[in-house]
Order: structure tokens, then sequence, then C-alpha cells
């Protein structure tokens, strides 16, 4: 097997920890000696070994003169846990093969360094894409002023409509791609709707996966007014995860006030134009490490997260399916370009299928 094979390895155990290990990045690792794996690794939370720790310490003492693999540059300072390179070395490894370069400007190579300083080959760069989408979220956190990666997902018609004009919208999509969804908030720290979708779907707002443990989302709701019912699933719905309403200054006071006897927290932000200004919310949901959100929000939330320029990523869902006629609710509300030359371009574009759907994905910036 070569250096790819093994790299992969390392990408798949990495998954393994995705949504569990916020605001770290999810890592894996494997052991290798003498063309046998004989240990492996991954990131499984914060405070917990890092992938490297556990790689080694899988592998029982069959490190020396082996090569780790490992998809992010071990860590070469003390945090909650020892630095990985002491480890390393300690093992007597003797050739090191990284993923992708940590992403924080202040330390980005020095785990490299270090271990070239002490012997050891090392190798970098292998599978780096992949191994850098992997933590698209914590390399935009880290490079960002911890501001949140933000993923816009929207499902709609072949004639983009996200509901017809009675409001109905179960199911556009079909069950691979809402399982595909439900993966998504896992991986997530918070998913973010407005009022409209609350008022129309009363939706639960978390992560459903059969025969898997998830993580919920925290839940965050755009309300300026607060005109939440009190009795709405993301308040009286069992959960780990927080449910915040997102309103405008001064909401009524009283309403406040029981919402937060409700274990909600109402986070006051000042407007744009009349809407909730977003840029305002994303530096404080990053103060909050909320590092990557998900926006599932109808036509004037995402035509609003497009506007204020939010928005990182986008996953468009379309289902062979038409609605046939102009009165359906659109992918986006308001009022967009006059011309083609100012409409948002996706770049990096891949597409994928879930049974008939199709999937788009890109990137608007990050």
């Amino acid at each position: 097997m070569t250096d790819h094979d093994y790299m992969r390895k390392a990408l798949a155990l990495a998954l393994k920890g995705k949504g569990f290990t916020s605001p770290n990045p999810c890592v894996g690792a494997v052991v290798v000696r003498d063309d046998q794996v004989v240990g492996q690794g991954w990131h499984h939370g914060a405070g917990m070994d890092h992938a490297e720790v556990e790689a080694i310490e899988d592998a029982r003492g069959k490190t020396r003169n082996a090569t780790i693999y490992v998809t992010l540059e071990p860590c070469n300072h003390f945090g909650k846990t020892p630095p990985c390179t002491r480890k390393i070395v300690e093992s007597g490894i003797c050739r090191v093969v990284v993923g992708c370069k940590d992403p924080n400007p202040f330390v980005s190579g020095g785990g490299i360094q270090y271990l070239k300083e002490q012997g050891i080959e090392v190798k970098s760069q292998v599978l780096e894409d992949q191994a850098q989408t992997l933590i698209e979220d914590f390399i935009w956190y880290t490079r960002n002023d911890k501001l949140p990666f933000v993923i816009l997902k929207s499902a709609a018609t072949l004639d983009g409509r996200i509901a017809t004009s009675t409001g109905d919208s179960k199911w556009i999509t079909n069950e691979a791609s809402r399982a595909h969804v439900h993966r998504l908030r896992h991986e997530v720290d918070g998913i973010l709707i407005g009022s409209g979708t609350l008022h129309a779907d009363d939706p639960s707002l978390t992560a459903r996966i059969p025969g898997q443990k998830t993580k919920d989302p925290l839940r965050v709701i755009l309300d300026t007014r607060l005109n939440i019912h009190e009795n709405a699933r993301v308040i009286t719905q069992e959960s780990e995860a927080r449910t915040i309403i997102v309103s405008g200054p001064n909401p009524p006071r009283e309403k406040k006030k029981r919402l937060e006897q409700k274990g909600v927290q109402v986070l006051e932000v000042g407007l744009k134009q009349g809407r909730l200004d977003l840029n305002e919310l994303m530096i404080r949901l990053g103060k909050m490490s909320v590092m990557s959100l998900l926006i599932e929000g109808g036509g004037q939330v995402a035509s609003s997260a497009l506007k204020q320029g939010i928005v990182n990523k986008v996953c468009y869902f379309m289902a062979p399916k038409f609605l046939g006629g102009s009165d359906g609710i659109p992918v986006f509300g308001g009022k967009g370009p006059e011309k083609i030359s100012q409409a948002f371009s996706l770049k990096r574009v891949r597409v994928d299928r879930f049974d008939e759907d199709i999937l788009v994905q890109g990137y608007i910036k990050g």
C-alpha cells in the first residue's frame, strides 16, 4: 500500500469524530510497521487524547521504526493535553506523514520542524485537499477571528420552489437526501432558521441518524419581534442542545423573561435595513465557540444570509419534480440583482446523487 492509501485510512478515522470534537478539529492517525497497520485512532472530543496518542497507544509497543500517518500536523504545544510531537519522538517512530499543516499561522509548521530537528523524516501535504476539506470549518474559524463557517442548505424542485403556494413542502427531497441533512446537522455546532420556518413547520432541528450516536446542534432562531410560540418544539423537546432566540433591540420584556425561565437564551442584535444584522450575530456566535453553522431557513433568511455576506458554502438539493406554476414559494425571497454579472457564483463545485435527487455543493468564500 502507498502513503495515499494509508492517509485515506486516517481520513476515514478522522471522520468518525466529526461533530464531536468542536472547537477542536477532527483528526485521524494510523501507525504502520512492515506494511502492516499496528495502531489507529482518532480524536473523540475536546480534552480527550489526540489521534496520534490514541494510535500510538493502540500499537502497544510496536512503534519503533514505524511510520505514523496523521491528517493534521501534530501539535507542538501544551494545551489540555501534552504535545503530540513529544509522544511521537518517545515512541520511536522514525517517519511521519502529514495530510495538512496546522492552519494557525502562529504555530503552522512548528510541529513538523520540531520532528525534523529530532531526526524524524517528515512528508507533508499528502491528500492535502481532502484533509483540509475535512476541517474546513476549523480552518476558517482559526484564520478569521473566530467567525463561524456558514453552510447555506436549500432543497428545491427543478423549477426553484421550496414549497407550494399553500406552504406545503413535505417532502420535496427524498429520504436519502434528508438523511444526509441530518448528518450535516450532526457535524455542525449550530443550526439557524427564521421565524417563518418555525411557525410553518414547528421543526425539532435535531440530528437523527438511525443506529448512530449523534449530537444535536445549538438551535438559533431569528425572531425579530419575539413572536415564537412558547410551546414550540425547539423549546419543549428534550435535547442536550440549547435554543437561542435572536431578537432585535428591546424585545417584549415579559415574553423574554418567560422564555428565559424555560431555558431559552434571548440574544439581542442590531438591525440593518429593518432586518437582523447577521454579521453582528456571527461575531456573537463565534465568541460562544460556534465554529460552524448550518442555515436551513426559508427564502427570506437565505436571501439575507447571501446579501449580508456571511455564507461560505452552499448545499443545494434539487429533486426531479416540477410544480409547473409561478405561485410556489421561491428558494430566495426579495429583490435580486439586475444583471447576471452580479449573481453569486460558486467555486470548487461538486455534484453528488442521493438516489434520484441531486446535490450541488460549492463555495462562495473560504
